[in-house]
């Protein structure tokens, strides 16, 4: 860590009895900071978990929040979810063209972003390992692909039904994957600073 900023592992959950893809319908159940002191869940009601979040991120020392395709999901999702709140927060998008998508946009957006919040900037660590690592082993760059093959062990439950989760183990997930996106980060720098989002 000595030398430069921290990497902050950010994740969240959102609500799939109905679409959990789509911020138009669906909330975020949880969300997941992780930071080089520890994991930390957010919990309560939407409103209230993207409430303390905003207000942590604005606590902590200006580093890097690393996302795993939080570019084209996480990120945006909260933003509008934040939106229907009427939340003030301190998370900047700005809409990046040339940034490729594998997937179809978040409904409601055309793609991904570029992305800060408060002091931070952001890095899309799914982005930095779908450059090399998923060409050059042709492997799946998922999450939880990625950390196996990396030696970390990552918690793995049913993705459609996170709805059904007990409360300990949506916890566990979700700060998991924190986690991960963070650790995944470290793993890569110096090298990946040049992923690293400009402020926008």
């Amino acid at each position: 860590m000595q030398g430069r900023q921290p990497i902050y592992g950010l994740d969240i959950e959102t609500d799939t009895t109905i679409d959990g893809l789509d911020p138009a319908v669906a909330r975020v159940v949880t969300v997941a900071l992780s930071t080089p002191a520890g994991d930390e869940v957010f919990e309560g009601s939407e409103a209230d978990q993207l409430t303390a979040l905003d207000e942590r991120l604005a606590q902590l020392s200006p580093g890097v929040v690393a996302t795993w395709n939080g570019a084209a999901f996480d990120l945006p999702f909260l933003a509008d979810r934040a939106a229907s709140h009427g939340l003030a927060v301190g998370l900047r998008l700005a809409f990046d063209p040339a940034i490729v998508c594998r997937r179809p946009p978040l409904r409601g957006h055309l793609g991904a972003y570029r992305a800060g919040w408060h002091g931070h900037r952001h890095i899309d660590a799914y982005r930095l390992y779908r450059s090399d690592v998923g060409p050059v082993m042709r492997v799946s760059c998922s999450l939880k692909t990625i950390a196996r093959l990396v030696g970390l062990t990552p918690v793995e439950v049913d993705r459609e039904h996170i709805h059904a989760l007990p409360g300990d183990v949506l916890r566990a997930y979700v700060a998991s994957d924190a986690r991960l996106a963070r650790q995944l980060a470290e793993r890569r720098w110096p090298g990946a600073a040049g992923f690293v989002d400009a402020t926008p």
